[in-house]
């Protein structure tokens, strides 16, 4: 029998295969199931990208190995959204990397930089890669609650000296998956001059940036003063242009960090298909007009939905970034037996908020990924739970 490597014991079971498994057992049962878990954008992609893309892929130039760091017009294409999106400069030679999906690049981040027993300061509940990668690199973890009362902002001051001393990362994801606040400009000044202080590296992850429903754009963590000197961003094509499935991302800032992330890449992979950069280039062209439809379609929802759960007297943490809600569970439930609960007796996925981590305990989390209609059915079903 094969003896699996100790670091892959230590993997704690990947939170969304587990939820896709649980989804097709139900559906092999016939259960009507609507699929409120995994944050996959259910509208198509812009028809610009797809013209871009079908144009690209014709293109014999592009049937050969692509480049490692990406082509350069797909890296200057990045530099230039960041600069008029956020006002931010980038030299596209040293500080953009093209990612096959921003996820890769999260997960193979540790590897170039992490020894055994180094420790990266992840918040709690995180998207579950930020962990994971921490521990393929045998490097330790310690959680910073995001608690409801803080905005499920990081008490900083809060981390114990002993703790700082080994530190050497720490993660921040605004927009935030899995509760949906939002960080300021300020918060970013003081986790900036708090990294530098104890001689932390800074790794944002901006994946939900173009997903707000309000007036307030998220900022980046870039915009900063002297925040190149520790920090590096990865932003997303999955969200803002519905392109989850092209796997398509970018790591932007520090140039050490973006250094050491191309090396672990060029020793594992051969870098995206380039047909898939370019479309990637016409997706940072799109106007505006184009991407203010998508938000208003999660706008919709959001209202709609959080309408929905008030009346039956469940509680939303109010926000206007992402494609989630972040809700608490009734008293009486604790999050792994509520969304059991809904998945049994009313066919709905949702995704457990101890799946997160340990402080999403109380919560769980509902994607705003299908239709009103579907959404409105879901909350009618829970209803007759009469919870």
């Amino acid at each position: 029998m094969l003896e699996l490597a100790e670091r892959i014991k230590a993997l704690p079971p990947y939170l969304f295969a587990q939820i896709d498994s649980l989804k097709r057992q139900k559906l092999a049962q016939g259960v009507d199931v609507i699929d409120l878990g995994v944050g996959d954008p259910d509208l198509p992609t812009p028809e610009a990208i797809l013209e871009a893309m079908i144009k690209a892929v014709k293109n014999p130039a592009h049937h050969k190995y692509p480049s490692y760091e990406g082509m350069i017009e797909f890296r200057w294409a990045v530099a230039k959204y960041y600069k008029r999106r956020f006002g931010v400069d980038l030299d596209p030679d040293k500080e953009v990397l093209a990612l096959i999906g921003s996820k890769e690049g999260i997960a193979h981040l540790p590897l170039g930089i992490l020894n055994p027993g180094d420790l990266v300061l992840c918040p709690d509940p995180c998207y579950p890669p930020y962990k994971n990668g921490a521990i393929l690199a045998s490097a330790d973890i310690y959680n910073l609650p995001l608690r409801w009362e803080n905005d499920f902002l990081p008490d900083l001051e809060s981390v114990p000296k002993q703790v700082l001393e080994r530190a050497k990362l720490i993660w921040i994801n605004y927009p935030n998956n899995p509760t949906s606040a939002g960080a300021t400009l300020d918060f970013y000044k003081k986790l900036v001059a708090f990294a530098k202080k104890h001689g932390l590296y800074i790794a944002s992850d901006l994946a939900y940036s173009e997903i707000y429903t309000g007036l307030e754009k998220p900022p980046s963590i870039l915009e900063v003063e002297g925040a190149k000197d520790i920090a590096i961003e990865f932003y997303s094509f999955s969200k803002t242009f519905n392109m989850a499935g092209w796997r398509l991302g970018a790591a932007v800032g520090n140039t050490d960090l973006i250094k050491a992330l191309g090396k672990v890449k060029t020793n594992i992979d051969s870098g995206q298909f380039q047909a898939i950069q370019e479309a990637g280039i016409r997706a940072l062209e799109l106007p505006e007009e184009e991407l203010n439809q998508i938000r208003a379609v999660y706008r919709e929802r959001r209202q709609s939905m959080q309408s929905a759960l008030r009346a039956i007297n469940i509680e939303v943490y109010p926000s206007e970034f992402t494609f989630y809600l972040w809700a608490k569970v009734p008293k009486g439930h604790d999050s792994a037996g509520f969304v059991s609960l809904l998945l049994n007796e009313c066919g709905i996925v949702c995704t457990p908020g101890t799946g997160f981590g340990p402080s999403g305990e109380g919560f769980f989390r509902i994607s705003l990924t299908l239709p009103t209609t579907r959404l409105l059915e879901a909350c009618e079903r829970i209803m007759k739970l009469k919870i």
